[in-house]
């Protein structure tokens, strides 16, 4: 156990009691669940060097380390892994890459995902209405984007069986077939961290964003 750590005894940056609150919406309520966890964020020093040289580089380009990620490092691979895929050269651009970023992580109900990239949506140049307006499952300021958000949506929603109308959509609004790949190559990453997020509870260490 603890694959991936040189020294689980060492006392983590948070108290195993502080379990983070997750909140769901039912009704038009707003519902706040206290999540127990058994996965501490680990210290740089409780991971195997390796993942220690990729924390250091996620402090110096992020300034910090994010908590989804630390969390990653229970593996010894899956993390530098992750990292690789999620780096990999794609035809999306960083602001189509972050519309399937929120449209997945929105259908999956992830509050961590739904925060960090909300900020990084931010970074990209949108505004906070349309980041709203995309985790809603649409993009009406635009009609290339709407027609990805349609796409992301229904391939997260419906496990790859999507309305075919939507896919021709899609392509009708000048993306390539090669394009579909790829939201669905990166809808496959975001399940990854949303899942991680649902199993191992992190803090969520980005700026809060509301529920829709």
């Amino acid at each position: 156990m603890f694959s991936g750590f040189i020294s689980p005894t060492v006392q983590s940056f948070y108290n195993i009691n502080a379990f983070p609150v997750h909140h769901y919406t039912m009704h038009g309520r707003l519902i706040l669940i206290q999540m127990e966890t058994l996965f501490e964020v680990p210290a740089r020093n409780q991971v195997s060097e390796a993942n220690q040289n990729i924390f250091d580089m996620l402090q110096k380009s992020l300034g910090f380390v994010p908590n989804l990620y630390a969390n990653f490092a229970y593996s010894e691979h899956a993390l530098p892994a992750f990292l690789a895929a999620q780096n990999a050269k794609t035809s999306l651009t960083g602001k189509e890459k972050e519309i399937v970023n929120l449209i997945v992580s929105q259908v999956n109900n992830c509050e961590y995902c739904l925060a960090a990239h909300s900020k990084f949506a931010k970074m990209n140049g949108f505004n906070d209405e349309q980041i709203m307006e995309i985790r809603s499952g649409r993009a009406s300021f635009n009609p290339k984007y709407d027609a990805l958000v349609k796409l992301a949506k229904s391939v997260a929603e419906n496990k790859g069986h999507g309305d075919q109308s939507i896919v021709d959509n899609f392509i009708a609004n000048g993306y390539s077939k090669g394009s579909v790949i790829d939201v669905i190559f990166l809808t496959g990453l975001r399940i990854i961290t949303n899942y991680v997020y649902a199993v191992t509870n992190p803090p969520v260490d980005f700026p809060p964003v509301p529920a829709l």
